[in-house]
């Protein structure tokens, strides 16, 4: 690997990112095309897909769902008063980290134009602590000192209490080896060592485990210390963000559907695969509710429950040990998203987002018209504005599902007392329970990209890419790696990658971290 360079500084403001050069191989399939068949039509399968139809290879993407995207996906839905609108999942951040998902929208979208900026990351605390991220630097390590300089969460009594040297595996984060360390630790485990204070625990590092989805008790510490690399200490691109202007169908998946139709890929929505079987002449065999196919490689690119129903319903895929590592993936508990319409604006001052913390369930508030055409249309017509509320981790032994929707009502008129007013003219709540839980000492059980077919790989946000990366940029970048897999067998050359740098950015930082590591600085900090 090497450091990005002055060429391709497009891909993002940090020098320091960095590049891993494709597999050599010629530019294109020679012959006969291969056939390949991509199971889930998500960012992962998308990736997948489109390095592949790019290289000439002939790929069939099969979705379930009527629509693509996944977890980012959309639909149309009609309101009370006739408009029709697109629905979604929630609000979802594309931060300028995400190096390889930025590049496959840049495929339909050189410029990235149909994305734009939010000016700011606010955090609350509901004992009125606010947190911003807007004037923190974004280059290392003055990106943390800044945060902790400029947050009310830190106070000196905290800062002088905490632990430095169990702080210490921050200073220098890489990929695996931090799993090695940190993933038999539970992220609420790691920051109790730390003695980080408990307000700048809920405003900074549990909106990062609670970005998995699950309560940070459960999560593995390692996940929450490569988040903080990614973001903090090992990225100087920082932790602001882009939104689609958009609904994600016009913003991002028809114009990469119309792009992936002109490379000759047949997308089958609304198509369920069966099971999948090996062939004897290497290839597979996959059956759907409509026909049966022969393929030369197949990509996996299904949610956790997806692909464990899949791999027990084709019980000749892999070895024992594979099915079984696969079978025992887990799913994180169930989250939901209510979208509200309301016939009266929020106040001006409203950020197009707000993370929240102790608020009950409620994990942040989106006001879409403030970046989204779509509602802004709506709310210019009718005067109200569009709402939308996240809880992330519902208990799942929760309450009736209508008593959940108004405590999150409850909550945003904590938070925005001038909703209290408001009539909901209309209301969609969505509720799933298909995001990957990457719990305590779980790293080894998780798939990663190749499987002991070699025909066969396994693309998505759970998949182990040994890369320093995360949420919707392992999607596509593990689509990235699926593709190059299959790719490499051919003989052709795969898709370069980007990252954020795999270890500490700091010299000086790395040998502090090295020394806390040494045995007789690790029994000092017990």
């Amino acid at each position: 690997m090497r450091p990005l360079r002055q060429g391709a500084a497009r891909r993002g403001r940090d020098r320091r990112a960095r590049i891993l050069p494709a597999p050599p191989g010629a530019p294109g399939v020679q012959g006969s095309p291969p056939s390949v068949a991509v199971v889930g039509a998500g960012i992962a399968g998308l990736a997948a897909a489109t390095v592949l139809a790019e290289r000439g290879v002939a790929v069939t993407v099969y979705e379930k769902r009527p629509y693509l995207g996944g977890r980012v996906g959309g639909w149309p839905t009609e309101l009370r008063d006739g408009t029709t609108v697109t629905m979604s999942r929630g609000f979802h951040a594309f931060f300028r980290q995400y190096y390889n998902l930025r590049g496959l929208l840049r495929r339909t979208d050189p410029g990235l134009e149909r994305l734009t900026g939010l000016p700011d990351y606010p955090l609350l605390n509901a004992g009125g602590l606010r947190d911003s991220f807007r004037r923190v630097p974004r280059t290392p390590p003055l990106s943390a000192l800044g945060f902790v300089a400029l947050s009310p969460s830190f106070r000196l009594a905290d800062l002088r209490a905490m632990d430095p040297l169990a702080a210490l595996p921050l200073l220098d984060v890489r990929v695996p080896e931090v799993y090695d360390r940190l993933d038999g630790t539970s992220a609420y485990a790691f920051l109790d060592a730390v003695r980080f204070p408990d307000d700048a625990r809920h405003l900074a590092f549990e909106v990062f485990s609670r970005s998995f989805f699950a309560d940070p008790r459960e999560l593995s510490a390692a996940e929450m210390v490569l988040m903080f690399h990614i973001y903090f200490l090992g990225s100087a691109e920082g932790l602001l963000f882009d939104v689609p202007r958009a609904p994600f169908p016009t913003a991002l998946w028809d114009p990469l559907a119309g792009y992936l139709a002109r490379h000759q890929t047949e997308v089958r929505t609304g198509t369920v695969v069966e099971h999948i079987a090996p062939a004897p002449d290497g290839g597979l065999v996959v059956a759907c509710d409509r026909d049966e196919r022969h393929c030369d490689g197949v990509v996996l690119a299904l949610d956790g429950a997806g692909l464990r129903s899949l791999v027990e319903r084709s019980g000749h895929l892999g070895d024992a040990s594979w099915r079984e590592r696969i079978g025992r993936l887990r799913t994180a508990p169930p989250f939901l998203v209510s979208r509200l319409w309301l016939d009266r604006p929020v106040a001006p001052d409203r950020p197009g987002f707000l993370g929240t913390s102790g608020f009950g369930t409620l994990d942040n508030i989106s006001v879409l018209e403030r970046y989204e055409d779509e509602a802004t249309r709506w709310s210019a017509c009718t005067g109200g504005s569009v709402v939308e509320l996240h809880a992330y981790a519902a208990p799942p032994a929760a309450a009736a599902r209508d008593v959940e929707h108004k405590h999150l009502r409850d909550q945003l008129h904590r938070v925005y007392p001038e909703t209290s007013k408001a009539t909901v003219l209309d209301a969609r709540h969505e509720w799933h329970e298909d995001c990957p839980l990457f719990p305590v000492g779980g790293y080894g059980d998780r798939p990663t990209v190749r499987t002991p077919h070699p025909r066969l790989v396994v693309a998505g946000d759970l998949v182990r890419t040994g890369l320093p990366v995360a949420l919707m940029e392992r999607a596509a970048t593990s689509g990235f790696l699926a593709a190059n897999a299959l790719l490499e067998g051919w003989g052709v050359r795969g898709q370069t990658l980007w990252t954020v740098p795999d270890r500490g950015r700091s010299a000086l930082l790395r040998a502090l971290a090295a020394w806390g590591r040494t045995p007789a600085v690790r029994r000092r900090s017990r």
